[in-house]
C-alpha cells in the first residue's frame, strides 16, 4: 500500500509503480474515496450592490434581475449571525435586509459611510467567510480631487468616459463627499459617487448629449430645471454601484431604475432614453 507519510512526488511515483504491477484498482479506488474540498458559492457583488440600491426603493418584493442568488446567500449569512430574521430570506434585498447588513457593518466598527446598509468589498468578504466568495468587486477607488472638487478615482474615471461621449467639456459645480455644502441637495452629495455640472451655459441640444452621456457609462443622471427646486439649470449625477454612496443618493439610483426623475416628487423620469448600465458593465462593452 501507499505509505502515506511520503512526499506528494513519492506517492505519485509508488501509484505509477503499483498500477504498472497490476494494482491499478486498488490505488484508483484510493483515490476516489479521497474527499473533495467543496467550492464555496460566489456572490456576484456587481448584481448585490445594484439589488442593495434599487429592491428597497420598489412598491413590492420583486428580484433584481440576476441578483437573487447573491442576495440569498448574504441573507442566510446575517441570520447565521444573528442580524436578520429567516422569514426575510428571499433574495430580496429590501429596507429589512438593508438595515441588517448595516448592523453588520457597525459590528465590525464601521461608521458613516461604511454602515449605511450598502455592502462593501470589506465586509462582504467578512460576512462569507466559510460561506461564500465573492467575485466581480466593486470598489470606488482612492479619494481625490477633480476640478478643486472631492471626488473618488472610480468617479472622476466615468467623467472623463461621459465627456469625451459628449463631445464638450464638463464644468462641476459640486462633488462628492460634501456634506452640508447644499441643503438643497438633501444629502446626496454627503458620499461619494455624487456630482453636479453646470448647464446654464449649455444649449438644449448640448444638455441632452451630456445626460446621455452621463447615462451611458453608469450615472442615474437627470437635467434640473430652476422650475424644480431652488436652484440654476444643472446636471444631477449619481454614479450606480459606488460603494460610498449617501442614503439618499442610494435611492435615487433605485429612483432611477423605477424609471423616475429621484426627486421628492418622484415624478416619471422625463430624461433621455439609454440602456441602464453600471460602469463595470459599460467598461466590459466597449470593444
Amino acid at each position: 500500500m501507499v505509505d502515506t507519510t511520503r512526499s506528494g512526488g513519492e506517492r505519485a511515483t509508488i501509484g505509477r509503480r503499483l498500477l504498472l504491477a497490476g494494482g491499478g484498482a486498488t490505488v484508483l479506488a484510493a483515490v476516489a474515496a479521497r474527499p473533495a474540498a467543496a467550492a464555496l458559492p460566489s456572490v456576484d457583488m456587481e448584481h448585490l450592490l445594484l439589488a442593495a440600491q434599487w429592491d428597497p426603493v420598489k412598491a413590492g418584493t420583486g428580484i433584481t434581475a440576476g441578483a437573487g442568488p447573491s442576495v440569498t446567500l448574504v441573507e442566510q449569512a446575517l441570520v447565521a449571525r444573528g442580524h436578520l430574521a429567516s422569514q426575510y430570506v428571499d433574495g430580496h434585498f429590501g429596507s429589512v435586509t438593508r438595515t441588517a447588513y448595516a448592523a453588520w457593518q457597525r459590528s465590525l466598527g464601521y461608521t458613516g459611510l461604511g454602515a449605511t446598509g450598502l455592502p462593501g468589498k470589506a465586509s462582504l468578504t467578512a460576512l462569507g467567510a466559510q460561506r461564500f466568495s465573492v467575485s466581480r468587486p466593486v470598489t470606488p477607488g482612492t479619494r481625490t480631487t477633480f476640478q478643486g472638487f472631492p471626488f473618488n478615482t472610480r468617479t472622476v474615471a466615468m467623467l472623463a468616459e461621459a465627456r469625451v461621449l459628449a463631445g464638450k467639456a464638463f464644468v462641476v459645480e459640486q462633488g462628492s463627499y460634501s456634506p452640508d455644502v447644499d441643503p438643497t441637495s438633501a444629502g446626496t452629495h454627503d458620499g461619494g459617487g455624487t456630482v453636479d455640472l453646470d448647464a446654464e451655459a449649455l444649449t438644449g441640444a448640448q444638455r441632452t448629449a451630456a445626460v446621455t452621456a452621463l447615462r451611458r457609462v453608469g450615472f442615474a443622471a437627470w437635467l434640473r430645471s430652476p422650475g424644480q427646486g431652488d436652484w440654476p439649470w444643472h446636471i444631477h449625477a449619481v454614479a450606480t454601484n459606488d460603494t460610498d454612496l449617501s442614503l439618499s443618493a442610494q435611492k435615487q439610483i433605485g429612483a432611477y431604475y423605477e424609471g423616475r426623475n429621484g426627486l421628492a416628487n418622484n415624478a416619471l423620469d422625463d430624461g433621455p432614453k439609454v440602456t441602464k448600465v453600471t460602469w463595470e458593465q459599460y467598461l466590459r462593452s466597449r470593444p
